[in-house]
């Protein structure tokens, strides 16, 4: 979300689909000034806005939070949360009141135009590729990347490096791991999970089928922890591909304005810039041009 910036994607459902049951008084027994105090943390250390009707939704996610750290109730998890100095708490709340969806190949059309991107640069001589993927989640769409990219004629001999952040750190471990269930793995296409994973059986269910990307998919992927809500961020760029998707809709317009001007100052002239299907820029201040809905292009030349 983070990601995140949250888009965490452990779990595969969007919110909608969760059961919101959290005691014997049901998903409304959180009060209003209780809900606000949770949306106001989470507003002041990651900028992520939540609105007014979703107290039911907030209070399902804190109860998975009682439960793990058996805490009698969401006030006194509020004030462990206040109190918690090393921040590792507060990562994992920001965490799970986030919406948990993310798949490989997700929005397909964005990694289509990746590979014609990519396919001009290398074939006008760039030898240098960097991708950011902002809200990586658990490592699906910075895999995908990698797969993209690495299908482009010539690129595994260039210098290319994805970069991949969350605001999450269990997230960012589980990208890392790169391992996959055979359900999570149904969107990769045969040949390429061949080329770019190994089947393994999985630690916990040794009857369920795992896959985990292969150390020379891993090494072009960079996973580093970010809050996407406090720039300016310790990356120099320039960056040939930034990926944002899904992320907008968690924050309001001063927030957004602030993530998109960061991006535009990290992006090479002439790069590319992607967010999701159901985000817009409107009322951004920016340089960016569209190219198509959801795609924009910052003005320049776009080979280095």
């Amino acid at each position: 979300m983070h990601r995140a910036p949250l888009t965490h994607g452990r779990p595969q459902r969007e919110a909608s689909n969760e059961r919101t049951e959290v005691g014997p008084h049901g998903p409304d027994a959180m009060e209003l000034q209780l809900f606000q105090r949770f949306a106001a943390l989470a507003y002041e250390k990651a900028g992520i806005s939540i609105k007014p009707g979703k107290e039911a939704l907030v209070s399902a996610r804190v109860a998975k939070r009682l439960r793990a750290l058996s805490l009698p109730d969401a006030e006194t998890y509020l004030r462990h949360l206040e109190e918690d100095r090393s921040g590792e708490e507060l990562m994992r709340f920001l965490d799970v009141i986030s919406t948990h969806f993310t798949s490989f190949f997700r929005e397909p059309d964005h990694f289509q135009l990746l590979e014609a991107e990519l396919t001009h640069r290398v074939e006008a001589g760039q030898r240098r590729l960097r991708i950011w993927s902002a809200a990586s989640s658990t490592g699906e769409e910075p895999y995908t990347i990698a797969m993209t990219a690495l299908g482009v004629k010539g690129v595994e001999a260039l210098d290319l490096k994805i970069l991949a952040t969350d605001i999450a750190a269990d997230t960012l471990r589980q990208a890392a791991e790169g391992c996959y269930s055979a359900a999570r793995m149904e969107p990769v296409p045969q040949a390429l999970r061949a080329r770019w994973f190994t089947r393994k059986r999985d630690p916990h269910e040794p009857t369920a089928e795992m896959w985990e990307a292969k150390p020379e998919l891993k090494s072009r992927i960079s996973f580093r922890r970010l809050n996407l809500a406090e720039p300016p961020f310790p990356m120099a760029g320039p960056f040939d591909v930034v990926f944002c998707r899904n992320v907008l809709i968690y924050f309001d317009q001063p927030t957004r304005q602030r993530l998109i001007s960061a991006i535009e100052g990290l992006l090479r002239p002439g790069g590319l810039f992607c967010i999701g299907h159901t985000e817009t820029l409107s009322g951004i201040r920016c340089g960016f041009k569209m190219q198509r809905p959801s795609v924009f292009r910052l003005p320049g030349e776009g080979v280095a």
